[in-house]
């Protein structure tokens, strides 16, 4: 069941793939919570080198950035994490984090990505190779949530290369700025 917001962000209690615990809905920090589809996907890799891109800026403005990957932590750290992500990444092969935010699947709305979204598939190819071929039918969902723990936009791809857009992002950062200055 989807998440609609504004909610109460359900509290996650997982490891990252170094073994660091990340406490996920427990607020304190505005965090952008993105659920990838599996490690090997190439649209999800695509994603993850813009966040790495747009990282710096991001965290200059309160932001953590936390990203799941339906995965094991050997395939995360093998497809993902083998150059060094400067936010957290978690590996749920059970996924139950998925399954506490409310993340679909769709087989055809993964063809739908496969169709309209060529030049990012092979821009993600690029990165995972062949192995980004068999990828599993998850969609991707991005969460924006506040310094209190809740979730202020819940945004569910719509295939399964579509991830909030950053502008969307930095607005909901704005917002906290002003927030905090007028306060």
């Amino acid at each position: 069941m989807r998440l609609a917001a504004p909610t109460q962000a359900p509290q996650l209690a997982m490891t990252d793939i170094y073994g660091e615990p990340v406490a996920i809905g427990s607020g304190r920090r505005r965090t952008l919570l993105c659920f990838f589809r599996d490690a090997a996907c190439p649209f999800c890799n695509f994603r993850i080198y813009e966040l790495t891109q747009h990282h710096a800026s991001l965290a200059a403005l309160g932001l953590d950035i936390v990203a799941v990957f339906a995965s094991s932590p050997e395939e995360v750290k093998r497809f993902v994490a083998r150059k060094p992500r400067p936010f957290r990444v978690i590996a749920d092969p059970a996924s139950s984090a998925y399954d506490a935010y409310g993340i679909e699947r769709s087989f055809w709305r993964k063809l739908k990505a496969i169709a309209t979204r060529l030049p990012t598939l092979l821009r993600g190819l690029r990165i995972v190779g062949l192995a980004g071929l068999d990828t599993n039918n998850i969609l991707p969902a991005d969460f924006l949530i506040d310094e209190n723990g809740r979730v202020v936009e819940a945004y569910y791809g719509r295939d399964a290369g579509d991830h909030i857009p950053f502008e969307r992002v930095e607005l909901f950062l704005a917002r906290g700025l002003i927030r905090r200055s007028v306060a």
